[in-house]
């Protein structure tokens, strides 16, 4: 697996582009924005992006969706318990507000263990609701990409419409911090000292992960 993180200037919000090298079978987690950019680079690794896969359906994670699939034909994957976020008038116009073109509704919804395949490469959604409903990481090969819900050093707000912080805590504590300590945090902004930790020094050292929760 080869994973590349994409710094996207307007909110600090990482993207992937990961794809399998035997393959070349890739997708793309949270293209928030710079989608012709994001295609030009698929094009000149000689990718087939087949997803486009979102954590969660805020505008700064989604921006990118609808041109994107426009320039190279990938699905777009979410969890079903953010559908609304596409489809609602709000999000409608939030999204052009930001300047994006209002994203689809997702090709593919996903749920809790579904698995994901490129290649030879196969991921593992984990429904870690909280930030928003909908909210997924997903997990392959040791690595974990969270979105809005686990950052390097902190967390995702809980203070937005849908937000429950009970819910946010359990997830991060019952599926997360469970995995094996040498998994691989791939946070969805760039708000740490570090792009990227593991979960040994998220329990260690995230000062929002102290007990009690």
């Amino acid at each position: 697996m080869k994973i590349e993180q994409l710094l996207l200037p307007k909110m600090a919000v990482f993207c992937y582009l990961v794809s399998c090298p035997k393959t070349k079978e890739a997708l793309i987690i949270d293209p928030g924005e710079e989608e012709k950019k994001l295609a030009e680079k698929v094009k000149q690794e000689g990718l087939n992006l087949k997803y486009i896969v979102n954590t969660h359906g805020h505008w700064d994670h989604t921006g990118g969706n609808a041109k994107l699939k426009s320039l190279t034909g990938a699905l777009i994957m979410m969890h079903e318990a953010d559908s609304e976020m596409f489809t609602s008038p709000y999000a409608r116009e939030m999204a052009k507000q930001m300047g994006h073109e209002p994203t689809p509704p997702a090709d593919i919804p996903l749920k809790d263990g579904d698995k994901i395949k490129i290649g030879e490469v196969t991921f593992l959604v984990i429904h870690t609701p909280g930030h928003t409903p909908g909210g997924i990481c997903l997990l392959s090969e040791g690595n974990l990409f969270t979105g809005d819900t686990l950052f390097v050093g902190g967390i995702g707000r809980t203070d937005l419409p849908g937000s429950s912080h009970k819910l946010f805590m359990d997830s991060i504590r019952n599926k997360l911090l469970t995995l094996p300590d040498e998994t691989i945090v791939w946070p969805g902004h760039d708000y740490g000292p570090v792009p990227k930790s593991t979960i040994e020094l998220e329990k260690k050292l995230n000062p929002f992960l102290r007990s009690p929760f």
